[in-house]
């Protein structure tokens, strides 16, 4: 019992400085974002043809949203890309393209697999400085600490679609442990690779 309370105890505090110190990061209207670099798109669920979940497609109009304002000038889609039945980055894509954005300024991130991985691959592999980072409010203060703490410079802009569920609400609680363990463990992600910076052409990353 005790060590359940205890567990419990830490679980909370860790959730609370994660949200405390992300707090001042995220603003709630475009037109309070500085310029960056980028705006990065996290990674969520598509269908078997391709067809973004709502909350994906949230993200990626807020993204394109950001773009348009010209508060960046480079958009980063990470995903889920572990398997060849399995794509989340190239449905982005090609809605991106869609909405008019250019084929240049896209950048694919295949091994995004998780929130960490993501801001890891942002800073080491496509040297990223500075961001916007646009997911839903629920997810946006572990995405911003992460990003922080792995050395970038962001601001987090939250999606449309809030879609706070019971599973989101305890699932995100877990998460916000598990960040701060990957970062007192120095994890690395599953794949890194070659450099692809960011100030470059986004065709580079097409077919990797």
């Amino acid at each position: 019992l005790a060590l359940l309370i205890l567990g419990l105890v830490v679980t909370a505090v860790i959730n609370v400085y994660i949200i405390w110190s992300a707090d001042a990061s995220i603003v709630s209207e475009i037109d309070e974002l500085n310029k960056a670099q980028v705006v990065i798109i996290l990674g969520a669920g598509v269908t078997e043809t391709g067809i973004l979940s709502q909350i994906f497609k949230d993200r990626v109009d807020t993204a394109a949203a950001v773009y348009f304002a010209k508060k960046v000038n480079k958009i980063l889609v990470s995903g889920d890309n572990s398997s060849l039945a399995y794509n989340e980055v190239v449905p982005v894509q090609e809605y991106l393209l869609t909405l008019g954005v250019p084929s240049k300024d896209i950048f694919l991130d295949y091994a995004g697999f998780d929130t960490y991985d993501t801001m890891y691959r942002a800073r080491r592999v496509f040297a990223v400085d500075s961001a916007v980072i646009v997911t839903q409010s629920f997810h946006l203060p572990r995405a911003v600490f992460l990003a922080e703490t792995l050395g970038l410079t962001v601001q987090g802009l939250p999606a449309s679609t809030d879609a706070t569920s019971l599973r989101n609400f305890w699932r995100e609680r877990a998460a916000r442990v598990k960040a701060i363990f990957d970062i007192v463990i120095k994890s690395t992600p599953t794949y890194l690779g070659e450099p692809i910076p960011i100030t470059g052409d986004g065709r580079s990353t097409l077919g990797l």
